[in-house]
């Protein structure tokens, strides 16, 4: 299993790549809806980052 830094590092290259490449996203200015859902996968990556962030402190 992943560690929740991997993750994250994954969903934002994912995010970020699929901007990069989508005519609409990129070219139109537009989020499409795989965007969207990279992005959500992304917050949500960032969330549970943040929960076992502070879980260790």
């Amino acid at each position: 299993m992943p560690s929740s830094e991997d993750a994250l590092y994954q969903a934002r290259a994912a995010y970020e790549e699929h901007t990069r490449t989508c005519r609409q996203c990129h070219v139109d200015r537009s989020p499409c809806a795989v965007s969207k859902l990279l992005l959500r996968a992304y917050n949500n990556a960032r969330r549970a980052q943040a929960r076992t962030g502070s879980a260790l402190r």
